[in-house]
């Protein structure tokens, strides 16, 4: 079907044309290839609109390799500001990585536009885009009585909704996503094919007649009949049950966040004592009624993502006190799914309502509706549940906002599979990431692209989630990797993952990779000082590592120096139990008598003096650099915590007690501290420098016997650390002659310790860099692999060549 003006009906046109009423004698023409986030955005309807606009004639189409447009015109000019229009003016959720043109061949033989119907390709450089935040348009229409989609769990368009979710494969087109069995309606299939309508080409576009529905289940999985699933849901919710709720990218559990009673429900059903849960709240109004909150965090919660945002509850609300247990934070967000959006507008829906992840303790979030009912059947009372079926499991996104910059902590929802764009030719590659907070990488030419948060890769359901999603984006972006990367750890189920397929492989140390997520993340070109605190890394000794300083490019590293070493008093398990390291940094200061520190007192009288007995006979006694143990060590001498529930509690439970002793000027203190006399540092054995942390273990274990108020022992120890790192890297880099330092590593997701180090480390004169878009944490290290991984393949094959 053709028409002469753009406002006229499309109902069944395919391909759909833009028609000039008079015939152009066309003698300018170019080919042009938009690469970058361009599928799935409403790139396609803009590029028809401007076309229109710019008396442009000629295609666009989906292919594997991006967006291509065959433009023609009467004059180049016309050509030329089209190409400027088409950077410039892009639709809001796309991301233009890069404009290619080039002179066609022949003239084209056509008078109107067209979108043609996608084409594949061998290889893939499009790129999908992450599933998006509701927009304002499709609320207004939400909730609008007078709308034909009023309250339609699943509304959405070109602007939001579902994306990498519902994608099987590129190009991203309806019959290559999870829609393809819901056949559109007329009035759907007319704004499809409406170049003037926002559901132009919107692929998961559906209404009450065509498309998903809700359903409402009892824990033994017997379908409920009821009027309204939202109106069941809420009065479940009320009533503190757990409701296991199918979302976007998987299964939320589901309580009243102002009920401590649903909560130690949902606590003990999941066997998760203390770690901390995510709420959603209905709107930035009532989050800030119930939390402090910035404009810089206003905005990332209200962004296209809609991340789960830490953020510091007020003493006065009514949230629950066992949300978070001993942290200062608890992670907020919006509704960011039509059906959100209806639960929170209910007239009965609580403050605030926790949406924490759908899985038994230590397993994947769940995405079907067999699978939830099965797993979850001990844990929820009711099931809310729908029929779009979830491709990729993809949780939600994790951020914290350090020196006024967004951090991702956590890397999922609304940023996957965004690419991470370098300066080098990398070959197709796997990188498999860690054991902790695992992801993977899949990398081709100059992008990379990390995977969704898989969450620790400890047991075979996580490894067989892993596997799935590395099939799955391999499909999406038509990746088939030559090589593969992996960590030195031999045991990690990530390491086995990676030789078992068959590739050349290599193994990349632990925190070479940390430093090197920052390096390509900020694309500097090396070498660079990496300052990596983390809780363990595999060394090339052999050891565990965690509290280490190196010199590092590309390819390769050198170890400069490390905190000094404490014993590990039963291997693993030291890192579940802080006491143990407690006990273990006491007897390197004091010997045997330490077991007969107050501290140990509670605890069973037998255990304490077998650890002990461990630590005199060197028994089962492995060292470690860690800077998460040393975390550990302090957070039970202080007594905040003896036994953690979850990774990384005694560490945030201390940077919380130090919180609370911060004053305004505590950055200008560290640098009147800069050069405090209990920082000792000694040139071990000629091979590394070594940061002594004995003298502060006895201070702090001093300042607790005289009754020193806790937090401000707490913040005197961040400061210790940070002014001591900082006075070896200032050593290190008189020495090496390098000034530009990244910092990385789990241990710096602590506020007081990134935003210290960094402004002391800047006032030094050195240049410091630090992740954002990469997590600091583990779920970086598959990106560094990547790039290191890459780029050792690349000289191999180049010298056997």
């Amino acid at each position: 079907m053709m028409c002469k003006n753009r406002k006229d009906s499309f109902l069944q046109s395919s391909p759909v044309r833009s028609s000039r009423t008079k015939r152009k004698s066309l003698q300018n023409g170019v080919e042009i290839l938009v690469r970058g986030i361009v599928q799935g955005v409403g790139f396609r309807p803009f590029i028809f609109n401007l076309a229109f606009d710019h008396s442009i004639t000629g295609s666009v189409t989906n292919t594997s390799e991006g967006v291509v447009i065959m433009a023609q015109a009467d004059q180049p000019e016309q050509l030329e500001t089209f190409i400027e229009a088409i950077r410039s003016d892009a639709p809001p959720l796309s991301e233009i990585h890069s404009v290619e043109t080039r002179p066609l061949d022949s003239p084209l033989n056509s008078d109107s536009f067209e979108i043609l119907t996608s084409n594949e390709g061998a290889t893939s450089l499009a790129i999908i885009p992450p599933d998006i935040a509701t927009c304002k348009d499709c609320l207004h229409e939400l909730f609008d009585p007078a709308d034909f989609r009023y309250r339609y769990p699943f509304i959405n368009c070109t602007n939001c909704g579902p994306r990498l979710t519902i994608t099987r494969t590129i190009p991203y087109d309806r019959p290559m996503t999870s829609m393809s069995v819901f056949p559109m309606c007329e009035v759907c299939e007319a704004e499809y094919q409406d170049p003037t309508n926002r559901r132009f080409h919107a692929q998961p576009n559906a209404c009450p007649t065509c498309g998903p529905q809700l359903f409402w289940h009892d824990r033994n999985g017997v379908e409920i009949e009821c009027e309204d699933q939202i109106d069941a849901t809420i009065q479940a919710i009320c009533e503190d049950n757990v409701v296991a709720m199918r979302g976007l990218g998987g299964f939320h559990l589901c309580v009243n966040g102002c009920s401590e009673s649903a909560i130690e429900t949902l606590r003990k059903r999941k066997n998760r004592p203390a770690k901390p849960l995510a709420i959603m709240v209905r709107s930035l109004a009532e989050v800030e009624s119930l939390c402090h909150l910035d404009p810089g965090a206003a905005a990332l919660l209200d962004s296209p993502e809609h991340p789960i945002v830490l953020l510091k509850p007020r003493a006065e609300s009514p949230l629950a006190s066992n949300l978070a247990p001993g942290v200062s934070d608890i992670g907020v967000m919006l509704p960011y799914t039509p059906l959100h959006h209806l639960l929170l507008a209910h007239p009965h829906c609580p403050e605030a309502m926790v949406m924490t992840s759908g899985n038994s303790s230590g397993d994947p979030i769940c995405i079907t509706n067999e699978d939830a009912l099965q797993r979850l059947a001990t844990i929820a009372d009711n099931f809310l549940l729908h029929n779009r079926e979830i491709i990729t499991r993809v949780d939600d996104s994790v951020v914290k906002i350090i020196d006024q910059t967004p951090r991702l902590f956590r890397r999922a929802r609304g940023y996957v599979p965004k690419p991470i764009i370098g300066d080098f030719d990398l070959p197709e590659i796997i990188s498999c990431g860690a054991g902790l907070k695992s992801t993977f990488s899949l990398a081709r030419g100059n992008t990379i692209f990390p995977s969704q948060h898989i969450g620790d890769l400890f047991n075979l359901s996580c490894l067989d989630f892993f596997s799935e999603s590395v099939e799955n984006l391999k499909k999406v972006f038509r990746i088939e990797p030559v090589a593969a990367a992996c960590d030195l750890h031999p045991d990690y189920l990530s390491t086995h993952f990676a030789k078992e397929l068959g590739l050349p492989f290599y193994q990349v140390q632990h925190h070479h990779a940390h430093a090197v997520a920052v390096m390509m993340e900020h694309r500097l070109t090396g070498p660079v000082l990496g300052v990596i605190m983390d809780g363990t890394g595999y060394g090339e000794d052999g050891t565990s590592w965690g509290g280490e300083i190196l010199k590092a490019d590309w390819i390769s590293f050198e170890r400069l120096a490390s905190l000094e070493p404490l014993k590990l008093p039963g291997g693993d398990i030291a890192a579940t139990e802080p006491w143990r390291m407690a006990l273990s940094a006491l007897f390197r200061n004091s010997g045997p008598a330490a077991s007969s520190h107050p501290l140990f007192k509670g605890l069973e009288e037998a255990k304490v003096q077998t650890v002990c007995q461990m630590l005199e006979k060197g028994f089962n006694v492995p060292q470690t650099t860690s800077c998460g143990r040393l975390f550990d060590a302090v957070a039970a001498i202080l007594g905040l915590n003896l036994v953690s529930s979850y990774e990384g509690q005694a560490a945030m439970m201390l940077e919380s007690c130090a919180a609370q002793s911060l004053s305004s000027d505590w950055k200008d203190s560290l640098i009147r501290d800069y050069a405090r006399p209990d920082t000792q540092i000694v040139f071990e054995k000629d091979t590394i420098w070594r940061l002594i942390s004995s003298e502060l273990i006895h201070k702090v274990v001093y300042d607790v016997s005289c009754g020193k108020k806790q937090s401000d022992i707490a913040l005197q120890f961040h400061s210790w650390l940070i002014c001591s790192i900082s006075r070896l890297v200032e050593k290190l880099s008189g020495i090496t002659g390098i000034q530009t330092i990244v910092l990385s590593g789990g241990c710096l997701q602590n506020r007081i310790f990134l935003e210290g180090l960094t402004h002391v480390l800047t006032s030094r004169g050195l240049e410091t860099y630090s992740g954002s878009a990469i997590p600091p944490n583990d779920g970086g290290v598959s990106v560094g692999q990547a790039v290191i991984g890459g780029l050792r393949h690349v000289s191999r094959s180049t010298n056997e060549s």
